[in-house]
């Protein structure tokens, strides 16, 4: 895959590259796996010093597969996709990643669009994943130069993920709100979190669009990204997620899964240089239980 760049000062390649990040580690790739660096189309290292107005091309070899993720065949919805990035809708049910308890997940299921496609790179980058049983938007990168562009602006905390849910509590739940809480591991558990003093920061913003009696739809906003940030806040509320048993929610309205949905995803693109927001609709069982609820 070939990026080309116009150098805007007297400076070695490596420095001028590293403005655009391009890693150590991917010049690395370049030098050892077959890659190249050009400057006004001659091959040159990265030492070499460039003049203002040089153009600089970098090739960057093909990326294997993992030999340990087995490429699966299975029916996907994508949303965006072009040569950098891909975006799925994920059904809940599904994990992120391999695990000892789970082996068909989303990374099998790309790696084996990736192949059906016979695309050049064949390894699976997630930027963004979600819970088994949150449905809604993934991002992945399509090479490891994508996904180092993208790591920066999670680290700028540059991009943003909304989330729909729907919570139900005996109280009453502002119309929007912060909660600002700690999360720490639950002491005894190593898969439940809690709020507990000398946790981790954890911010939650939120704002109901629509409540039917004591349950609501609201539209959540993540300040930080804690194991189980959204389920863990709205449970300490008093307001946990319908369906989610691990954390007090009820199981009495027909939700299988904690009623979490990601529907909303916006980043920068660095090679269209354009922010791109995509959005995911509300999945069938939060539609169904609220046509239910509308009629009641």
């Amino acid at each position: 895959m070939r990026f080309d760049f116009t150098a805007d000062e007297h400076v070695k390649v490596k420095i001028f590259l590293k403005k655009h990040e391009v890693s150590k580690g991917l010049l690395a790739k370049i030098k050892f796996r077959g890659g190249q660096i050009l400057v006004n189309g001659q091959p040159q290292n990265a030492t070499y010093l460039l003049d203002i107005g040089d153009l600089v091309v970098i090739d960057i070899p093909a990326e294997e597969g993992f030999e340990t993720l087995e490429a699966i065949d299975y029916p996907l919805e994508f949303l965006f996709e072009d040569d950098h990035f891909l975006i799925l809708n994920k059904p809940f049910g599904i994990a992120s990643i391999p695990s000892v308890n789970h082996s068909n997940t989303i990374a099998n299921y790309i790696k084996g669009y990736y192949v059906k496609q016979a695309y050049e790179n064949q390894q699976v980058h997630i930027v963004t994943r979600l819970d088994r049983d949150t449905s809604g938007l993934m991002l992945f990168a399509k090479h490891g130069y994508a996904h180092a562009r993208l790591d920066k602006q999670l680290q700028k905390k540059a991009i943003e993920k909304r989330y729909f849910a729907l919570v139900k509590g005996a109280g009453v739940l502002e119309p929007q709100g912060n909660i600002i809480a700690p999360i720490a591991r639950d002491i005894d558990s190593i898969i439940t979190r809690r709020v507990a003093k000398g946790g981790k920061y954890a911010h939650t913003e939120y704002k109901i669009v629509e409540s039917f009696g004591d349950i609501h739809l609201v539209d959540i906003r993540l300040h930080t990204g804690r194991t189980h940030q959204i389920r863990v806040h709205f449970s300490h509320i008093g307001f946990p997620l319908l369906g989610d048993d691990l954390y007090g929610g009820s199981l009495e309205h027909g939700i299988e899964r904690q009623a979490l949905h990601c529907h909303f995803l916006s980043f920068y693109h660095p090679f269209l240089e354009e922010q791109l927001e995509i959005s995911s609709p509300l999945p069938d069982d939060f539609k169904n239980l609220i046509t239910k609820l509308s009629i009641i």
